[in-house]
């Protein structure tokens, strides 16, 4: 007896090889995949569950993967505006260092992960100030989540210092390693905010913990010619220099990158983060994933945070990957839709160490799954799922979410939480958020 099965199913599965089974059946026990089968299969007519559930008019997707994402920063959705990325962020901290404390950032990362799930993302990599409160909001949400320590040489929030930073980052990595639904990670800030000392220390303890190590890297032209004439070097070599880089190191955005600094990207097996909303509204620029991909660098996406690309879909995402790619190449064959939907899967799981587990539908692995209704104007007729994804759906056809098999969306509404609480909450907090500028 299974716990659940899934009928009537068009199954875009997302494994290597882009299957697509029509008309499937999708048997689960215990949260894992057992049985992925044509509904015609002897073995799908003597399937029997404690629930089956009707997936006609829907495909059904494995949950996707958000690679780079400030969730507590929802707060501030649209507080700065129309400025490059390093007058934006001077207003930005101010802001967060006035409002941000425990409850608030749990607060927000409530609202960004929320956004996130209700739009068929079932795990996130996100960096943050206080990542218990986020671990506590994905949790209670029903979603797995990819966080860790942060470092930032500056005073931040809580007016935590290197020492203090250092200490959060072994618990934390500690605590979680080997754990199902948080997969730890060691967040230095940048190599603009934090030194080379700091750096090293950070990837010392990521490497100790077994955990993964994730930063912004070469995201504006002002970011680079900082760190050339701080160190002599391009963002990327400073890092290869320091041996920050490899095959468990993230690296969000790589928007002004050479092909020197692409082949040690390659060579050293380390994961870029492509987020196009937020590097196209901060005017930073477009990353060269066509080059990247070319190279064999491991391309995922993500949303960036609310504050920056004011919204959090990844749905968009995949369609700005796509569409810059093949627009600035003036080749409609660039990064093709289903390595974009890659991008935003199974590249995914690959990044976080999971692809035995999850970044696609395939018996043994957890069923982190989503129905995408596909009975709209904007669907119908349906020629090819895998371009649809990309061109064509969006986060409002998203209509049901599971994790390990449990329900957390049903029906565009969250199962475990009533959001509105948290939206309440939110705008009382409005007066404080705007006022946290006035005399910036």
């Amino acid at each position: 007896m299974y716990d659940l099965i899934v009928k009537d199913a068009l199954i875009v599965t997302c494994n290597e090889e882009h299957t697509i089974i029509k008309n499937a059946v999708m048997a689960i026990r215990e949260g894992i995949i057992e049985v992925l089968s044509p509904a015609e299969s002897n073995i799908a007519k003597t399937l029997k569950a404690k629930k089956t559930i009707s997936a006609e008019n829907r495909m059904v997707l494995p949950g996707l993967i958000n690679m780079h994402c400030h969730a507590g920063d929802s707060l501030f959705r649209g507080l700065v505006e129309n400025l490059p990325l390093e007058a934006w962020l001077n207003r930005v901290w101010i802001a967060e260092k006035a409002i941000l404390k425990p409850h608030t950032t749990y607060l927000g990362s409530v609202l960004g992960f929320a956004e996130n799930l209700l739009s068929g993302v079932t795990s996130v990599m996100d960096m943050f100030w206080y990542p218990h409160e986020a671990v506590r909001a994905a949790q209670m949400l029903g979603m797995r989540v990819s966080t860790g320590g942060i470092f930032f040489d500056f005073p931040g929030i809580g007016e935590r210092n290197h020492d203090r930073y250092i200490e959060e980052a072994r618990e934390f990595s500690h605590r979680y390693t080997g754990t199902q639904d948080v997969f730890p990670v060691v967040m230095p800030h940048g190599t603009y905010t934090v030194c080379p000392e700091h750096l090293k220390e950070a990837k010392t303890i990521a490497d100790a913990e077994n955990a993964l190590f994730c930063t912004h890297a070469a995201e504006t032209k002002a970011e680079q010619a900082d760190i050339q004439n701080r160190y002599g070097n391009t963002v990327i070599r400073h890092m290869d220099k320091h041996d920050l880089l490899g095959e468990r190191t993230v690296l969000a955005h790589c928007v002004h990158v050479d092909e020197g600094e692409i082949d040690l990207i390659t060579q050293s097996e380390t994961t870029v983060v492509h987020n196009p909303m937020s590097n196209l509204k901060l005017a930073s620029g477009i990353a060269p994933t066509i080059q990247m991909q070319k190279a064999g660098v491991r391309l995922t996406l993500g949303t960036d945070g609310a504050i920056s690309g004011n919204d959090l879909d990844m749905w968009l995402a995949m369609r700005l990957a796509s569409s810059l790619a093949k627009g600035v190449a003036m080749e409609p064959a660039a990064l093709p839709a289903k390595d974009v939907l890659h991008m935003a899967t199974l590249n995914g799981a690959q990044a976080l160490g999971q692809e035995k587990t999850l970044g696609s539908l395939e018996v043994g692995k957890q069923a982190d799954f989503i129905f995408v209704d596909v009975n709209t104007a904007h669907a119908v007729p349906l020629f090819d799922p895998i371009t649809h994804c990309v061109f064509g759906a969006g986060r409002s056809d998203v209509s049901d979410v599971f994790v390990a098999g449990a329900q957390v969306v049903k029906d565009h509404t969250l199962t475990r939480h009533d959001l509105s609480e948290t939206l309440s909450e939110v705008k009382s907090l409005m007066p404080f958020i705007k006022n946290s500028l006035s005399d910036a």
